[in-house]
């Protein structure tokens, strides 16, 4: 079998060449055309042209066809675009590490290349949309896309940073980053096959670099804080003596204002009494790079002497010229003259170097510990009762995958190299305990093994917060596939309850079809309610509290409940009589029920038994049960049981924590019980575990017992006794929507009361029926939602021609997302997916009554 070359596999395919498709067309196009001139012209005047010439001609077409399938055969022509198109200056393009788009001044794409496409937002159902549209819906962009915009309108480049919150598609994992992207223009040059004038848009993600400049500059500035207040002075002169940079704490001593130091007004013969200029100047003599100690006397601007102690460095150039010198500065006026006062700072400098929270080692050559501090055995978990650690391995300590790296490292110590990349290492003790290891060269003195110091940092914590972190952007993902998932399954369920809707207005209780119709009906509506949970899961569903009885919550999730704790656990359900309704989110509670049934199963891993249990507790019972921070008031407890292996109470203090979980790594986030935690507190409840190790668990809800007010009671009544609403209207009716299911059943249910309905697939679709009409329709619904141009997109087009229009949004996502595209237009109504034929029927005319009584 013939295998492909590695280079069509490779090859990055653009998004879109229109010029090629064009080409080829009129290519084909002009040929076809000749043939059929040639055809009508022998049979117009086939008595005028001899036989032998149609002969020679039929001959020639054969001749020239059998030569075309030889070429073709032996690869001499070939009908494929992709290889046609695969010229140098297409591979430039297609090759380019940053998204190119080649447009007209006029916005219209012609040529996309595959890096541009990886970009969220830049393909909308599977075609490229412009650069600027790429950043229409961004504020910060606004100024710069329109100036590129201008600068390609008028042939000219341009180049612009545009800064992003969130990034381009907005991760709710990056909300709080901000993202850069280096977008710039430029006119090409007029080619032979190009119609029109065309300019290149390319587009660059620059975040990581943005972000590497800043930290580099951070770095830089601490650094340079840091040798400002260092306790010791330093200063660094070139060759000629002129004092390049001078730190704080030596511009103190010696009087002088660091805000007046300029680079080069200062001389060494300024602060270095008599010949000690020249001493520092002249180097070493064999050219070679060493630290001289020199005990010297400095002058002071007011001219006393400062005596101190200089660490001097001067350096050689390539061509044996002196370069620029490194100086350290310990004042030693202050320097201990007794042998007890160095005895005392032997102990300053004993404590400092056991008390920091750092653990520091000195090794010798062959990378054994001489000598350790305090710290040092705790962050390697090493007790010392059956061996000590002097002249123990470094490399021993540390886990077999980073005893490579750690030996790299020491042997660039040892080298005398200034700069050894930090070694990340598990330790070789049991458990997951990480250290991160900074290795540097030692000074080396006579009669001294000491040759190598490490610094270590316990990296446990961070270890587990990172991935803790991880964990958690993995759950969010999730979120957001299930939301996008629950969003399109919304508008499939549209479409059943709709059509069943509209199957049971034929079909009465007394036909055999109307109890499988209301099957379909109600398995859509479950169907329904876990679009619901999904949306909620993903923060994409309006959680509205409203009045519920929990025995019937509970006894709905009981099936699903059964299907998840498996066939070696039992559930079971015991409700109190006459239980008082309570006011909540019904898809919370579902939230807070699963979740703990769900930990409940995970803490009986050799199964069990789990009780729901539903009761009413009175005020007088509450003073009672001594549960902490709990106001006494009339309540409605659930109790989740499981015979679990129960918690000790130091779990049971950081139970409801953030991230603190007692499952392994990768089978729980932590957030469960925070997430029920925070439910019960905004339903304004309470919740106590109660737990016996080896026993089980058991989690109390207290949830306030709902009372209705009078007006309440009164508008209840009311609705109970109104009488049946009349569905029916004559107005004309704009329906947007792109789903076509969706759109032929609302489109049937509204005419089946009387209404005149125009339908649309899209915004842009829409505006051209309105022109039709001359913009005289009472009435828009549309979904928010669509290829091309969405409904809030659509809308701020439409209001230009009808400012009064009323329009209706239809979604499967939360009103309030809705609401945030709009802004403070409230003529608009929302009805969300999925719907049925009364909704939409009742929001309908609902919203026409409103236009009636405000006209």
């Amino acid at each position: 079998m013939a295998s492909t070359p590695r280079g069509e596999d490779s090859y990055p395919d653009p998004v879109l060449d229109a010029a090629r498709a064009g080409i080829d067309l009129w290519r084909v196009a002009l040929l076809g055309l000749v043939l059929i001139l040639m055809a009508v012209g022998f049979s117009l005047f086939s008595d005028q042209i001899p036989a032998e010439a149609m002969m020679a001609f039929v001959g020639v077409l054969a001749v020239a066809g059998v030569f075309f399938l030889f070429g073709l055969v032996a690869g001499l022509f070939r009908f494929s675009p992709t290889e046609e198109r695969r010229t140098l200056s297409h591979a430039v393009v297609d090759s380019l590490p940053f998204g190119t788009v080649i447009a007209g001044r006029d916005g219209k794409i012609a040529y996309v290349n595959q890096h541009y496409g990886r970009f969220p937002g830049a393909m909308n159902n599977g075609v490229p949309v412009s650069v600027p549209r790429l950043f229409a819906g961004y504020a910060d962009a606004s100024e710069a896309i329109y100036r590129l915009s201008r600068a390609a309108k008028d042939g000219r480049s341009a180049i612009e940073d545009i800064r992003v919150p969130g990034g381009l598609g907005g991760s709710q994992a990056e909300a709080g980053r901000v993202f850069w992207y280096r977008v710039a223009v430029r006119p090409l040059p007029q080619t032979d096959d190009a119609r029109k004038a065309l300019v290149a848009w390319s587009i660059e993600d620059t975040t990581r670099d943005r972000e590497s400049n800043e930290t580099a500059f951070r770095d830089l500035q601490r650094a340079i804080d840091y040798l400002d207040h260092s306790p010791s002075g330093f200063f660094s002169a070139d060759a000629n003596g002129r004092i390049q940079y001078l730190n704080s704490t030596l511009a103190d001593w010696l009087g002088y204002d660091l805000a007046e130091f300029n680079s080069g007004h200062l001389n060494l013969k300024d602060i270095v009494r008599g010949d000690g200029a020249s001493l520092l100047m002249r180097g070493r003599g064999d050219g070679e790079i060493r630290t001289e100690i020199i005990d010297i006397d400095l002058v002071r601007r007011n001219g006393t002497a400062l005596p101190v102690r200089l660490l001097h460095r001067a350096a050689r150039l390539a061509d044996g010229e002196l370069g620029e010198t490194r100086t350290l500065v310990l004042d030693m006026s202050s320097a201990p003259d007794t042998e007890e006062e160095l005895r005392a700072a032997e102990v300053r400098f004993s404590r400092f170097f056991n008390d920091t929270p750092f653990a520091i080692a000195t090794l010798d050559g062959e990378g054994r510990i001489i000598r350790t501090n305090a710290p040092f055995g705790r962050i390697f978990r090493w007790s010392g009762e059956d061996k000590s650690l002097e002249l123990q391995k470094l490399h021993d300590l540390v886990g077999e995958a980073s005893r490579e790296k750690l030996d790299r490292a020491l042997a660039a110590a040892l080298a005398q190299h200034s700069e050894v990349e930090p070694v990340d290492a598990l330790l070789s003790v049991e458990g997951e305990h990480a250290v991160r290891l900074y290795v540097s060269a030692s000074e080396v003195s006579a009669g001294s093994p000491e040759q190598i110091n490490v610094y270590a940092l316990d990296m446990t914590d961070q270890r587990k917060l990172e991935a803790q972190f991880a964990q958690s952007q993995k759950m969010q993902a999730v979120g957001q596939l299930a939301g996008g998932v629950a969003h399109d399954f919304n508008n499939l369920l549209t479409a059943i309850i709709g059509f069943s809707d509209l199957l049971l207005l034929k079909h009465k209780p007394g036909d055999p079809s109307f109890s499988e119709l209301m099957q379909i009906k109600q398995n859509a509506n479950r169907a329904a309610g876990l679009t619901r949970q999904l949306l909620a899961f993903s923060r994409r569903q309006t959680l509205r509290p409203q009045v519920l009885e929990l025995p019937l919550i509970v006894d709905d999730l009981t099936v699903l409940l059964k299907r998840m704790i498996g066939e070696k656990n039992s559930l079971s359900v015991e409700h109190g009589r006459n239980i008082w309704p309570v006011r909540a989110d019904v898809v919370q509670l579902e939230q807070v029920i699963i979740n703990l049934v769900v930990n409940a199963r995970d803490a009986m891993p050799n199964g069990g038994a789990i009780t729901l249990r539903t009761s009413n507790v009175g005020e007088n019972d509450i003073a009672g049960m001594k549960f902490e921070g709990m106001v006494p008031a009339d309540y409605v407890l659930i109790d989740v049981q499981d015979s679990g292996t129960g918690m000790s109470q130091e779990v049971l203090e950081k139970i409801f924590e953030p991230f603190f979980t007692t499952k392994e790594l990768g089978k729980g986030t932590g957030l469960g019980l925070s997430t029920v935690y925070g439910i019960v507190k905004q339903t304004e409840g309470y919740i106590y575990p109660v737990s016996t190790l080896g026993v089980g668990t058991t989690f109390k809800i207290f949830l306030p017992r709902y009372l209705a007010s009078t007006e309440e009671t009164a508008a209840k009544a009311a609705n109970a006794a109104a009488p049946v609403k009349d569905l029916t209207g004559q107005e004309r009716i704009l329906l947007v929507e792109d789903e076509e299911s969706v759109r032929a059943f609302s489109a049937r249910a509204l005419k089946a009361t009387g209404y005149e309905v125009f339908e649309a697939d899209g915004g842009e679709e829409a505006i051209e029926v309105l022109e039709e009409l001359e913009y005289e329709v009472d009435l828009i619904i549309s979904d928010v939602v669509m290829p091309e141009m969405d409904g809030p997109t659509m809308l701020k087009v439409i209001r230009e021609k009808m400012p009064n229009l009323k329009i209706i949004f239809v979604s499967g996502y939360a009103e309030e997302s809705v609401r945030r595209d709009i802004g403070e237009d409230q003529s608009v109504d929302f009805l969300p997916k999925p719907y049925s034929l009364d909704q939409i029927n009742s929001k309908v005319k609902e919203v026409l009554r409103r236009l009636d009584k405000e006209g």
